[in-house]
């Protein structure tokens, strides 16, 4: 078994996975930067992580069950281990249809894509975990939420009930795995500047500027990477099945 502990971080590629997966790799992590079509940005992560960091990429749909058996069967192959699953791997809204024109092809796609895959990789992964644990250094899921797991968007239907399954999804493993040392964690990202964003920059740049977040900026993939390196590293030992909000004080309601 490899001596380094492995981190798989799904939608590793860009935007807020690869922040997580630089974050990991800067505490010591061998990394699996799972992408599903963008290999180019999956390469491009692979080198900003260093030469000196353990790495691979992996193609993978983590909304297709063939896709995500063969991505944990590569991980396992290459290191005979996964000490980490990050499941951050989402799609937004198709179209982002008002909820009364939402048709389920999309809802099919984005509930597939950011809760089934999600649920079913666990699965799977934590599995492993419980078979290997005593070789293990400190197992632990996170799962990647958004704001959109309480905050209601009328055009986004599908995307928000993906996300409050997820949230629902992390108290479940957490209540399961608590016994078998596995902890489980929720980080609940606000408005954080990629690629998924960039669309609404002008929107959100008026917004946060008339207090819509108590701390005025944007958030960044970085702040995100540091905040589940933090609770993967033990930092919050005594803890499974939390929300770690990474929303600049989004959740806080004001009058």
């Amino acid at each position: 078994m490899h001596g380094r502990p492995v981190a798989l971080v799904t939608g590793g590629s860009r935007g807020i996975g690869r922040g997580v997966c630089q974050a990991l790799a800067a505490d010591g992590y061998a990394i699996a930067v799972n992408y599903a079509g963008n290999a180019e940005a999956a390469r491009e992560t692979q080198r900003l992580l260093g030469p000196d960091v353990d790495s691979m990429i992996c193609q993978a749909d983590v909304g297709n069950s063939a896709d995500r058996s063969r991505l944990v069967d590569e991980v396992l192959a290459r290191w005979g281990r996964i000490d980490v699953l990050v499941n951050n791997a989402g799609i937004s809204s198709p179209g982002r249809a008002d909820l009364l024109d939402a048709t389920e092809g999309a809802w099919d796609r984005v509930l597939a894509v950011n809760l089934k895959g999600p649920f079913f990789l666990t699965q799977r992964v934590v599995r492993e975990m419980v078979r290997l644990h005593e070789r293990l250094t400190r197992p632990a899921v996170v799962n990647v939420s958004s704001v959109s797991a309480e905050a209601v968007s009328v055009n986004r239907g599908d995307y928000c009930v993906s996300k409050a399954g997820l949230a629902m999804m992390t108290k479940l493993f957490a209540a399961r795995l608590g016994a078998s040392g596995v902890r489980v964690y929720e980080v609940r990202p606000g408005i954080i500047e990629t690629d998924m964003t960039a669309g609404v920059r002008e929107r959100y740049d008026r917004l946060i500027a008339e207090g819509l977040t108590p701390i005025r900026r944007w958030g960044t993939p970085e702040d995100v990477g540091r905040a589940v390196a933090a609770l993967v590293r033990g930092a919050i030992p005594f803890s499974t099945g939390d929300v770690l909000h990474v929303d600049g004080g989004f959740h806080v309601r004001q009058l």
